[in-house]
């Protein structure tokens, strides 16, 4: 009997372990990286208190297809808009400013042009230029397509409402 828990109890650890997740990365991390294998980046701008991005976190990129394109075509940050800690990015150091109770991070607010709402993904081009922040909860399958999108680099030559059309989705 003890064989036969220990061997579940080894196939359940398997099975969790195997899951495939969004390996995240810091600014610092991408930038180095980048440098040797370029790709684009997306990145994931949230706050503590958003209730909608703890949906995208759980819904969306913890779904094994979601995190395994992403792992394989992107460089992902997940940024707190509110984080107190200062980050170096392309030669700038951004901080946060304190405002009322929160306050915010001066890269979120670049990041976003100012317009801070979230959950919102910033994508990054292979040169990490602005390709555009994307607000508002994404569905696993309404995201696909996006990252698909940006990845193949369609944004370049075919308006997204083109794009969508002929996508085939694979979730």
């Amino acid at each position: 009997m003890k064989k036969l828990l220990l061997a579940l109890f080894i196939c359940a650890s398997v099975g969790v372990s195997a899951q495939t997740t969004i390996n995240w990365m810091s600014f610092e991390e991408v930038e180095k990286a980048s440098k040797e294998d370029p790709r684009p980046v997306f990145i994931d701008v949230y706050t503590n208190w958003c209730g909608w991005c703890k949906k995208m976190d759980k819904d969306t990129f913890q779904n094994e297809k979601i995190a395994a394109f992403v792992n394989k075509h992107y460089y992902a940050i997940k940024f707190n808009a509110e984080q107190k800690d200062s980050i170096q990015f392309q030669g700038n150091t951004f901080k946060f400013v304190a405002q009322g109770k929160r306050g915010y991070h001066e890269l979120a607010a670049a990041l976003l042009n100012g317009k801070m709402s979230y959950p919102n993904i910033v994508y990054l081009d292979k040169d990490l230029k602005m390709i555009q922040p994307m607000p508002g909860y994404q569905a696993a399958p309404a995201f696909e397509k996006i990252i698909n999108y940006i990845a193949g680099e369609h944004y370049k030559t075919q308006p997204f409402e083109e794009f969508q059309t002929s996508f085939k989705s694979q979730l």
